[in-house]
């Protein structure tokens, strides 16, 4: 009975270490890095962006460094969205992954709220396409989930970078990104510096 005892008690100390740790790992990667940047409704950024455009941010938790790292040559960025101006209200469709259950989809969010955890900002515009189109087009999607395996050849779930290679190919078939081999997935993905470096957008505005 003793022995038996000293198990279970081992078994239960060892499942509490091992609880301890997830929790200690799950706070190292959700604990913010850097001070976001402070943005003003009087900003230049609320100026200068329009419907369609780009916006590229650096994240501050673990995953948006993890992401920026992908980038082969500016890691200035960890995720993009669509700019989706109604009304004159100012919001992005974007697709997120998080941590959170029931949080990782294709959303619609105030730009407010998209710039909270950004430390920086940039945007994009792509050339001869009316912008209006691509975030008309975005907006089909929304709801689709995350594409947590990052499979490209699967639209059914997408990751943020893909959403707009998806709504880019449908408005103009020739449009292509460069991909980059991550050997950590096993695959080609589309980075976000493919926008920053593509000769098919401009860059119009960056804060950091």
């Amino acid at each position: 009975m003793t022995k038996t005892h000293n198990r279970k008690h081992f078994v239960l100390i060892g499942i509490i270490i091992f609880i301890i740790l997830i929790l200690i790992i799950f706070t190292y990667i959700m604990m913010p890095r850097g001070k976001p940047v402070t943005f003003k409704k009087d900003d230049a950024l609320y100026e200068t962006v329009k419907d369609g455009d780009i916006i590229c941010r650096l994240g501050d938790r673990f995953w948006s460094q993890v992401f920026s790292d992908f980038s082969v040559e500016d890691k200035r960025f960890s995720h993009t969205g669509i700019i989706r101006i109604e009304n004159g209200q100012i919001a992005v469709i974007h697709a997120e992954g998080t941590t959170s259950s029931g949080r990782d989809f294709v959303k619609k969010v105030p730009l407010d709220d998209f710039l909270k955890v950004a430390r920086a900002v940039g945007i994009y515009r792509i050339m001869d396409l009316e912008e209006n189109k691509i975030s008309d087009a975005a907006m089909e999607y929304l709801g689709l989930p995350f594409d947590w395996k990052f499979d490209m050849t699967d639209a059914s779930e997408l990751y943020c970078t893909e959403l707009l290679y998806i709504i880019l190919k449908q408005l103009t078939p020739a449009f292509e990104f460069n991909t980059t081999y991550i050997k950590e997935m096993g695959r080609d993905i589309i980075t976000v510096d493919a926008i920053s470096n593509s000769e098919f957008f401009s860059e119009i505005y960056y804060k950091k």
